[in-house]
């Protein structure tokens, strides 16, 4: 009797130990009310806490309270998460995939979707790096531009332009656009959906002549693309890396390494930020700090209506819509954004979201 009492207390506390349990991992990984352990990096994670996604959902107006004309960069601060992330990732390796990674005809499963696989094939080989394309590269300025519409009218083109380092995402255009967020591209990410999503998935000669010359003006840029993330965008990627062979384009491919997404995600994580997939323009940021000294960002807005409550495009050049609170998004831009805009305050990077200041 003593020892079936004794196996009933012992499954007992288990259970109640893996309910408990369970309820945490539920309150820190599915909840963004998550509270922080108190533990890591103090001068972090107490401050990147996710401590409310109930922002303001009509304007955003509620998020922040800064101030441009009043930031001052706080060196020290830089310099301790620039340390801190790189006990993550190497950003310098991991931005790419070089040559000698891999071999034509390795197999290689996608980083967000283990069960496929992906074959090297002798145009990608071709087109990896020697050595990683930002090795031994360092910069006083850095601009991460993104796309949110609250660059128009915003006069930030020369700004932009400015900086020694030009970071844009998702290939975005920019000539006739060129007074809000300038011209200057040093380094351009491109999602494998651009090609169906802005050129058409190149059904014509027209497209394909379309993107050619997008990507003819990029002169020797970094062009970023994505390619080991998720099955789908595999034939789009071989129509790129064809048509810049083709073509001899002169721009620098990079293909982001198998371990990126996974070691970003970590460091925010780490830090309280309970992000489910890091967006391109967090994702930028972070490689961005290993890089520059001085990192400002222009073009993150995710929210529908400005501080006027004037709406705003989800992105300057189309008129895509976006939910920036679905469940089902696997970005969670609000929460992001109001962990950049608790960075700006502190002076870890400069983020404008009005109107530039004409010099």
């Amino acid at each position: 009797m003593r020892s079936i009492r004794k196996r009933w207390t012992i499954c007992t506390i288990s259970i109640l130990l893996i309910f408990y349990k369970t309820k945490e991992i539920a309150r820190t990984e599915g909840h963004p009310e998550a509270q922080p352990s108190g533990d890591g990096e103090q001068s972090l994670s107490k401050s990147m806490v996710n401590s409310s996604d109930k922002i303001s959902r009509k304007s955003g107006s509620s998020v922040f309270q800064y101030s441009v004309e009043r930031w001052k960069i706080n060196s020290s601060l830089v310099m301790e998460i620039r340390k801190n992330i790189l006990r993550f990732l190497d950003a310098e390796r991991d931005i790419s995939v070089v040559k000698s990674s891999f071999k034509p005809g390795d197999v290689i499963h996608y980083v967000l979707d283990r069960r496929r696989t992906l074959n090297i094939s002798q145009d990608l080989h071709s087109l990896l790096p020697e050595v990683s394309p930002m090795k031994n590269r360092r910069f006083k300025t850095c601009a991460v531009v993104g796309n949110s519409g609250i660059l128009l009218d915003s006069g930030c083109g020369k700004e932009i332009d400015s900086h020694e380092f030009v970071i844009r995402c998702n290939l975005a255009p920019v000539v006739e656009f060129a007074a809000d967020v300038g011209t200057k591209s040093d380094f351009i990410t491109m999602n494998p959906s651009v090609v169906q999503r802005a050129f058409g998935g190149f059904r014509n000669e027209s497209d394909r002549e379309k993107f050619v010359h997008r990507l003819s003006m990029l002169n020797d840029s970094v062009l970023w693309i994505p390619a080991f993330m998720v099955k789908g965008g595999e034939k789009h990627v071989q129509w790129v890396n064809a048509l810049i062979l083709k073509n001899k384009l002169k721009v620098q491919t990079a293909y982001p390494s198998l371990r990126l997404i996974h070691a970003v995600r970590g460091y925010w994580l780490t830090n309280k930020v309970y992000i489910k997939r890091p967006s391109t323009g967090l994702l930028m940021y972070t490689l961005a700090t290993r890089f520059c000294d001085e990192i400002h960002l222009y073009g993150f807005w995710p929210f529908p209506k400005d501080i006027n409550g004037k709406p705003v495009k989800y992105h300057y050049y189309d008129d895509l819509k976006y939910r920036y609170f679905s469940n089902a998004s696997p970005h969670r831009m609000p929460l992001e954004f109001k962990t950049l805009n608790m960075l700006h305050n502190k002076g870890a990077l400069k983020l404008t979201t009005g109107k530039c200041i004409q010099q």
